[in-house]
């Protein structure tokens, strides 16, 4: 059932590119496959023209968006418990477990995190019936902290900050080789790659992407490090750091076949901080390693280069 119709302006200052592509790097709430539909379906005027997803934006553009959020959902709530760090009338931070899709996609129609948390409180209406409540996203074989907006308010401020990059969002993880740098920054575009769809590549014209790292321990075949976002592409941490000849242990899908067993990938979102969007207050929380990743840093301890 559809809700009420929000409005967004955009004033084309210094972007260019095609209309799907500028839109969907204006904002955080909308994909670019979401970008496409709602301007597919006649909800994005350009000027007050409807448009094409390929129209050539230009200074002085003036993007107006109509969009229909959705009141109720046909996702079925499902009782799954719920690691929940913190929550109140306006968010829920929620430590995700390895395994766990964030909301239903095709091959993933249930057991999934907004299943589970249909079932515990109501959830923002702004992303749609398929991700209610979900402003940011980590992968399924990704473990760690998310925040989860309860309201459309909540919502709306929660996606302005990770749009303006004040959030605080650390990842740890365990990766292939020994860094030899002690800190270190990877600055490079991200996009659907050209010669497997399944994969994020660093591309040309792909979408911003910035991760900063520091390493927390060497070990004599591997390395642990922190990451800390500036952007939150898809795969973004993997896809950079195989970009450095490092990628993540475990990883099915960036990482080398010879690698240590796990459940995936070795990443998990250790810290997460965001202004409380109704009382501005600074609010940090942290999530400790699973189990699986403790033991299999037990294990290479006896390799631990620094003693």
């Amino acid at each position: 059932m559809a809700g009420a119709t929000t409005e967004q302006q955009f004033l084309i200052t210094d972007q260019t590119g095609r209309l799907d592509k500028v839109l969907a790097s204006l904002q955080s709430v909308w994909t670019r496959s979401q970008v496409d539909k709602l301007i597919k379906t006649d909800q994005v005027t350009v000027n007050g023209k409807i448009q094409a997803s390929k129209y050539p934006v230009k200074a002085g553009d003036q993007i107006v968006v109509l969009a229909q959020t959705v009141q109720h959902t046909t996702i079925e709530p499902e009782n799954i418990p719920l690691d929940i760090v913190y929550e109140d009338e306006d968010v829920i931070v929620v430590n995700k477990p390895q395994g766990m899709v964030v909301h239903p996609a095709p091959g993933h129609p249930d057991q999934t995190l907004v299943n589970a948390l249909l079932y515990h409180s109501p959830l923002s209406t702004i992303n749609g019936e398929f991700r209610p409540g979900i402003v940011h996203r980590i992968d399924k074989d990704t473990s760690g902290l998310l925040m989860v907006a309860k309201n459309d308010q909540a919502h709306q401020s929660l996606a302005a900050q990770l749009k303006a990059k004040t959030n605080l969002r650390e990842y740890v993880a365990l990766v292939h080789g020994v860094i030899k740098e002690e800190t270190g920054t990877i600055n490079a575009p991200i996009g659907r790659s050209p010669k497997d769809r399944k994969k994020q590549a660093i591309v040309k014209d792909g979408r911003p992407a910035v991760t900063h790292f520091k390493v927390l321990k060497r070990y004599l075949h591997y390395t642990l490090i922190s990451c800390r976002l500036e952007t939150g592409r898809t795969h973004q941490i993997r896809v950079h750091l195989q970009s450095i000849g490092h990628p993540l242990v475990g990883d099915p899908l960036y990482g080398p076949k010879k690698t240590l067993k796990g459940r995936g990938q070795f990443l998990h979102a250790r810290l997460l901080g965001f202004k409380h969007p109704v009382t501005g207050e600074q609010l940090t929380f942290e999530a400790p390693l699973p189990s699986i990743f403790t033991t299999t840093l037990a294990k290479l301890d006896k390799t631990d280069l620094n003693h």
